[in-house]
Parts: C-alpha cells; sequence; structure tokens
C-alpha cells in the first residue's frame, strides 16, 4: 500500500494485529523487494548515521559565514552548570538540536528527517534516550519506522519543503514525526502516534521559511530547538490520553492548504519575515561582499 493516509496506516494495523511500525516496514519491503531483515538493516544504518552526527559535533566549528557555530557547546556547558529551567532530558533535547543543525550548516554529515533544514529534531528526541539508557537499539529502529511513516504521509498529502509549504512544512513536519516516533517508543498505540503527530503539527501550523541570507542557518538552527521541545511536549500529552480533536490526516491537509496560501516571500526566497529586516539585510549584503 502507498503511505498516502495516516488513517489506512490505523487500519491496516488494526486489521493485521500489528503495530503502526510494522506497517510502515512492509511497505517498504514491498516498495524495495526486500526481506524484512534487510528493511530493518538499512533502517539501523539510518540510525547510527542520525547518532554519529550527534557524537561527530565539534564545538569549535563555524558555519563559512561565521553565523552559526558553538551554540550546542554552549547550551551544554550552561546546563553542566546546573542553573537550567528545563528538566535533564530537555537540557539534552535542546542541546542535541542545536549540535545537529549547527553540524548541518557546517557541512558534516547528517540525516534529513525530513529535510536538511530540519535534521536536528529527530534525533535531538531520540539520542538522549538511547545515551542514557531509556531506550535500546532495536526500539529506536522501530521509532524510525514511524518517523518515516508520518512523514511518507505528509509528503504525499501537503508538503516537506519549505520553498513549497513554509518552514511549517520542514519543521512542522519532523515535529510531528518526532513526536510520532517518541509516542510508540514509549508504548503508544497508532490513535495517540496520530494525535500526538496532529497536536504537533498544529503548534506550528502557518511557521514561514524566512532564511536570513538564504542560508539554512538563521532562524533555521534555532527552530530546530523548538521543533523537538514541541514533539517531547505532544508525546506527553498523547500519552496521557489527552486528543486532538482534528483527525492527524486533516491537519495534514490543512498544512498543505496553509503552505499554498503563504505569499512567496515567505517560501524560503529571503524576501521576507526575519530575512527582509535590517539585520537580515545586512547579513545578506556583507555575504555578496565576501563570496
Amino acid at each position: 500500500m502507498a503511505l498516502d493516509s495516516m488513517q489506512e496506516i490505523f487500519d491496516a494495523a488494526r486489521a493485521g494485529g500489528k503495530r503502526f511500525w510494522q506497517v510502515v516496514q512492509e511497505t517498504d519491503m514491498e516498495e524495495r523487494e526486500v526481506t524484512a531483515e534487510a528493511s530493518f538493516e538499512r533502517m539501523r544504518s539510518t540510525w547510527r548515521a542520525m547518532l554519529a552526527s550527534v557524537e561527530d559535533y565539534e564545538g569549535d566549528r563555524r558555519s563559512v559565514s561565521g553565523l552559526v557555530g558553538g551554540d550546542g557547546a554552549r547550551m551544554r556547558d550552561y546546563t553542566a552548570a546546573g542553573d537550567a529551567l528545563c528538566g535533564p532530558y530537555l537540557q539534552e533535547v535542546i542541546a542535541t538540536a542545536l549540535c545537529v543543525g549547527e553540524s548541518n550548516a557546517c557541512m558534516r554529515r547528517i540525516v534529513a528527517a525530513p529535510t536538511a533544514g530540519a535534521c536536528g529534531v529527530l534525533p535531538a528526541v531520540l539520542v538522549p534516550l538511547y545515551q542514557a539508557g531509556r531506550a535500546e537499539e532495536d526500539a529506536l529502529v522501530q521509532a524510525l519506522y514511524v518517523a518515516a511513516g508520518i512523514g511518507a504521509v505528509i509528503s504525499c498529502r501537503a508538503s516537506i519543503a519549505g520553498a513549497s509549504g513554509g518552514c511549517q512544512a520542514e519543521i512542522g513536519s519532523a515535529a510531528a514525526m518526532a513526536a510520532g516516533a517518541l509516542t510508540a517508543l514509549r508504548g503508544g498505540d497508532a490513535g495517540q502516534i496520530g494525535h500526538a503527530a496532529a497536536m504537533a503539527l498544529k503548534n506550528l501550523m502557518g511557521l514561514v521559511c524566512d532564511p536570513i541570507a538564504g542560508l539554512v542557518e538563521v532562524p533555521c538552527v534555532k527552530r530546530n530547538v523548538i521543533g523537538a521541545v514541541n514533539a517531547a511536549a505532544c508525546a506527553d500529552m498523547a500519552l496521557a490520553g489527552i486528543q486532538s480533536r482534528v483527525p492527524v490526516d486533516e491537519v495534514i491537509d490543512c498544512m498543505g492548504d496553509v503552505g499554498r496560501r503563504l505569499p512567496a516571500e515567505l517560501r524560503e526566497t529571503a524576501l521576507g519575515g526575519l530575512a527582509a529586516t535590517p539585520s537580515g539585510k545586512s547579513v545578506k549584503e556583507w555575504m555578496q561582499c565576501h563570496p
């Protein structure tokens, strides 16, 4: 089956007595004509690349523009001092999102999930659990199938590209994928996965894509943080039994409609939003003078 509806995944899981991730895995097996083992090992390699993108972070690296770099290390230093407002898990979520987002801007290897601009969200919520011994590798690989299934549906029904749907299509989609993955990892059922994804996407509905100087750096890296924290909050809400009043497929369709209505200036063209502020314009001018 094609992954063009969350409801279709829910129905397949219910009819076959399967978990959400298994339905997504079987779709991968059918489309690529591979065994369950081959499919799982490929997803495992994706997980390990994602883990490496966190472990290989270097706090002294800077992007070519000089706009990005070092904030992940600063966040870790701050939390180590014991003054952070957030608890240990969210501290690591924030730091990890910054680290991976910066690594992308510094041309390091990352996993686009679903895009390079949103690459920090999914590892930010999953890697800290693994590093703390709170989740085993196989369970995390299964969670990535959940994220992949949600991303595939969003890509089919709406968009995952900032150029066509604004940042809601990138960070918003990543947050929905991460929220669903977290919910599954913590034992949530298919319905709860859907509610988590719906709430995460609703919370970032209408978010514009306005990269300063056209670079995937500002405000992109810090938006990875808000996407990851949003995902964790929505997963906890779903696991607590809180539901989205609008079904997840309808939320995805709505996001697509909102994205199409956004003016071109707010869809990755760097002609509006923060990119059009005096500070944003000055960065662009500087970059033009220092190619």
